[in-house]
């Protein structure tokens, strides 16, 4: 019996989470007709945001590592097109899996698109509609060279409809939601609370990381200054275009309330977000796991793809303004919103798996 070869192509932290759930699913296939070659650009390379989610997360180390890094958009996303080309045109796969919105995510798209070989975008449709942000364009040009779309909720399958992409679409749950499912014991075992001297709901946990606010000044002291008046603890994951930006500015703080840390693992992470009283945010996937968690949140953004949590209650949009960040923290403090299952029954994974197998028969 052929193998049909499957490529997995990834290089950033959240798309370890999603491609480890389609990656489970391949290995414990009972006919095993399907083999995954797992291609890591090196988009995240330091340990913290890289070697350690593949080792927690229990993913198989890469076929191969491109180790692309970082780099101005246009050179990062060309360097990685040369080098995956090369790697589609040795294993002739018979699929490619492309996930979220990041360089990585492009770069694979194009060079399968463009080699005739069908592309598989997971978390297909979603939009933002803020042009200025890179995500947003990775998505909307993956979205239209991809052959399958899988879509993680209702709005995001409309959003394809308005662009004219009715075919292979296909609404199957977010699988970022079967893996937080998936660890809910692990998460219950962190010692990351007591590492740091934290207690369950005294804390806010802010995360930023998006270019429009660490390397825009004015956004990025605005975020800052805000912090240095928050009264309750805070709890704040350095990511590394974050310490390099605090450490070129000297940037100091008043506030001994500040208690930074440097990236966390996943099962970590999760359970800081699940304690935390609310968490600040720029990421999408942070902003849909407060979600999970049902603790409040708020966005350091002006837009969010996550429409659903906003119109929910449970996400409140506060951009870079100090005035609107004050306020949604009070707003948010004690809220008690309704909560749906915007994002499916934990299952996705294994729709997406099934409807692959249909084609690479």
């Amino acid at each position: 019996m052929t193998q049909r070869n499957i490529i997995s192509i990834v290089g950033a932290r959240p798309q370890f989470v999603k491609a480890a759930v389609i990656s489970k699913l391949i290995q414990k296939d009972k006919d095993q007709r399907y083999k995954e070659t797992i291609v890591h650009t090196g988009q995240h390379y330091d340990k913290n945001m890289s070697d350690n989610f593949f080792e927690e997360l229990d993913i198989p180390s890469p076929d191969y590592h491109l180790g692309i890094g970082s780099g101005e958009h246009g050179l990062q996303t060309g360097k990685m097109l040369i080098a995956i080309e090369k790697v589609l045109m040795e294993q002739k796969p018979d699929i490619v899996l492309v996930y979220g919105d990041t360089n990585s995510t492009l770069a694979g798209a194009l060079a399968a698109s463009k080699l005739h070989i069908p592309v598989a975008h997971i978390e297909a449709g979603l939009r933002s509609f803020g042009k200025k942000m890179p995500e947003e364009i990775n998505r909307v040009l993956t979205d239209h060279v991809s052959s399958f779309l899988f879509c993680p909720t209702e709005i995001s399958v409309a959003n394809l409809k308005k662009e004219g992409i009715k075919e292979g679409v296909y609404l199957t749950g977010d699988v970022m939601w079967d893996s937080l499912f998936d660890f809910q014991e692990k998460i219950g075992k962190s010692n990351i609370l007591k590492k740091n001297g934290l207690q369950e709901k005294k804390y806010y946990l802010i995360t930023v990381h998006r270019a429009g606010n660490v390397d825009n000044l004015e956004n990025f002291e605005n975020i800052l200054s805000e912090l240095n008046e928050i009264e309750q603890k805070v709890v704040f994951p350095l990511h590394p275009r974050t310490k390099k930006m605090l450490t070129e500015n000297q940037y100091s703080f008043s506030n001994s309330a500040i208690h930074f840390v440097d990236p966390v693992g996943y099962i970590d992470m999760l359970a800081l977000e699940k304690n935390a009283l609310a968490v600040l945010t720029d990421s999408g996937g942070v902003q849909k796991e407060a979600y999970f968690f049902k603790v409040p949140c708020i966005t350091l953004r002006e837009e969010t793809e996550w429409l659903e949590t906003v119109e929910s209650g449970w996400n409140v949009l506060a951009g870079t303004d100090k005035k609107k960040i004050k306020e949604a923290l009070g707003f948010q403090a004690g809220k008690n919103n309704s909560h749906q299952d915007f994002y499916g029954d934990g299952k996705a994974g294994e729709k997406i798996l099934q409807i692959l197998k249909e084609y690479v028969n």
